[in-house]
C-alpha cells in the first residue's frame, strides 16, 4: 500500500545523503518533497501541513544541522513524527471483568465489516478467548449467511434471529445468549449503508444505548483514502467509536487513510487487515508501519509471524536431522509449507530491512511456484524423497508426467535441492559459508 509514498520519501532522503552538512536550504527542499509525497498519498492537507512544520522545526534546530550524520538524523526525525502522527503507542481492546466483553462493529457497506468480524473472532481465538458472533446486519442480502459461514469455519457460534427481527433486539438478546453460553467476548455485526443517513445512525445509536459495548470499532476501507477519513468524522460525531479497523491494507492504494484518520478524529487505528485469509488480522503498530514506510523493514512483525506459524516441535526435529547431516525432500517440503503459512513471499520480503520497495516492485515473486514444487515432490515415491540420488532418467519422466510438469522442471528442482541440501549440511555442522549466495550462483 505504501510503496509509492516510500519510494518518494527515499528519493527525498537520497538527496540529503549526498550532503556532508545540511543547510537550511537542504532541509527546505527535502521538506517540500515530503509534503508533495504525502499529498500524493492522499493524506489530509491539514495533517500534511502540521506534519511538515514539525519536521522542519526539529530539523532546522541543532538536532540536525550540528549533527555529525545529519541525513540519518533527519530520517530519524521523520520516522518519529510519522509514528506520532499514527498514534505512537499501540491501542488494544478493552476487556470487561464481567462477561461478556461486547465489541460493536460499525461501518459502511463494502468496507469489509462482516469479514472483519470473522477475522477479529479468529484473532481472539488465537489469544485464548472464546468469542461469539451476533448477526445484526439484517438489511444486506446474505450478510447473516456470510457471518454463519465464517463462524462454521472458525468453530465460533453465531447468534441470529433471521432478517425480519429488529437489530436492536437481536443485539440485546445476543448479549443474554453469550452470557448463558459462557462466551467471554461477543462481536456484534451491525448494518451498513452505501452512504451515511439518519436511519443508519439512529439504529447504531440505539444498539449502543441498549447493549453498552465496551469497544466500538469503525471498519474503514483503506483503499478509499480521504473518503475513509470523511466517513470516520461523521461516525465519530454520532456513534462515538473507540478505534478503527483498516481493511484491505494489502491493496494498491496510497495509504492516506492510515496516515490521516487518527490526526483528524483523535481515535486510534486498533487493527489492520492485510489479506484474504482469516488470520490476516493484527494489532496496528504505528512504529512498525512508520519503519516500513521509510524502508527500514519490520523485523518484529516478521518474528511474530514465524512464532505463530512455525511448529516448534518440527523445528527441533529438523535441527536434530541437520546435526546428523540428513536433509530430505520431505524436510524441504515441510519447510516450504511452514513458510507459506506466514503469508505471501512479497509481503514477507517487505518486512526485511534494507530491501527498497522499488526493488520489490520489480521483483516477480511467484507464490504459485510453490504449488509446482509441491506437485513434483508429491509425485516422488517415499524412497525417492529420502534418496534423490536414485532418481534416474526414467524416474524423472515418470515424476514429470505425474506432476503435470516437464523433465526440465524436475531437473531444475533436483539441482536446487542439492544446493539447499549442501547449505543445510554446512549449517548443521556449524560451517556457515562467508557468502551464502554462493550456494545459488552469483546474484545479478
Amino acid at each position: 500500500m505504501f510503496d509509492s509514498l516510500s519510494d518518494k520519501l527515499q528519493t527525498a532522503f537520497d538527496g540529503l545523503k549526498r550532503q556532508g552538512r545540511l543547510t537550511e536550504k537542504d532541509v527546505e527542499r527535502a521538506a517540500r518533497e515530503i509534503r508533495l509525497a504525502l499529498l500524493e498519498a492522499d493524506v489530509n492537507y491539514k495533517v500534511v501541513k502540521q506534519f511538515v512544520d514539525k519536521v522542519k522545526e526539529r530539523a532546522l534546530g541543532v538536532e540536525v544541522l550540528e549533527s555529525l550524520t545529519p541525513a540519518q538524523q533527519f530520517v530519524k526525525i521523520v520516522n518519529e513524527e510519522l509514528t506520532a502522527l499514527m498514534g505512537s503507542a499501540t491501542t488494544k481492546l478493552t476487556f470487561s471483568p464481567r462477561l461478556p466483553t461486547v465489541i460493536m462493529m460499525v461501518g459502511l457497506q463494502g468496507s469489509g465489516k462482516t469479514t472483519a468480524c470473522g477475522k477479529l473472532a479468529s484473532f481472539l481465538l488465537a489469544q485464548g478467548k472464546s468469542p461469539g458472533l451476533v448477526a445484526g446486519d439484517v438489511y444486506r442480502p446474505a450478510a447473516v449467511d456470510q457471518l454463519k459461514t465464517l463462524g462454521q469455519q472458525l468453530g465460533v457460534p453465531v447468534y441470529d434471529e433471521g432478517i425480519t427481527a429488529d437489530p436492536v433486539d437481536i443485539a440485546k438478546h445476543g448479549v443474554e445468549w453469550a452470557r448463558e453460553k459462557g462466551r467471554d467476548v461477543l462481536i456484534v455485526d451491525t448494518a451498513g449503508r452505501l452512504h451515511i443517513d439518519e436511519k443508519l445512525m439512529g439504529e447504531l445509536v440505539r444498539i449502543r444505548g441498549t447493549v453498552k459495548p465496551h469497544n466500538i470499532l469503525l471498519v474503514l476501507d483503506a483503499m478509499t483514502g480521504q473518503d475513509a477519513v470523511n466517513v470516520a468524522l461523521q461516525f465519530q460525531k454520532q456513534v462515538q467509536f473507540d478505534g478503527v479497523v483498516l481493511t484491505k491494507m494489502d491493496g494498491d492504494a496510497r495509504g492516506g487513510a492510515a496516515l490521516s484518520v487518527r490526526a483528524v478524529t483523535g481515535k486510534p487505528i486498533k487493527f489492520i487487515s492485510s489479506g484474504e485469509k482469516l488470520d490476516n488480522f493484527e494489532y496496528f503498530y504505528p512504529d512498525r508501519i512508520a519503519s516500513r514506510i521509510l524502508g527500514m523493514g519490520d523485523v518484529l512483525s516478521l518474528i511474530e509471524k514465524a512464532e505463530r506459524n512455525i511448529d516448534e516441535k518440527k523445528a527441533r526435529e529438523l535441527e536434530q536431522r541437520l546435526r546428523k547431516s540428513t536433509f530430505t525432500f520431505d524436510d524441504f517440503l515441510e519447510q516450504i509449507q511452514q513458510v507459506r503459512k506466514m503469508g505471501s513471499l512479497s509481503s514477507l520480503l517487505g518486512m526485511i530491512p534494507g530491501i527498497p520497495s522499488a526493488k520489490l516492485k520489480g521483483l516477480q515473486v511467484d507464490d504459485k511456484a510453490f504449488d509446482k514444487i509441491q506437485a513434483v515432490i508429491s509425485s516422488m515415491t517415499a524412497e525417492e524423497r529420502r534418496h534423490p540420488e536414485l532418481i534416474n532418467g526414467s524416474r524423472r519422466r515418470r515424476i514429470a508426467t505425474g506432476s503435470g510438469s516437464d523433465i526440465q522442471g524436475v531437473n531444475q528442482l533436483l539441482t536446487q535441492f542439492k544446493q539447499v541440501q549442501k547449505m543445510m549440511k554446512q549449517l548443521g555442522s556449524g560451517r556457515v559459508p562467508k557468502n551464502p549466495f554462493q550456494m545459488f550462483g552469483n546474484p545479478s
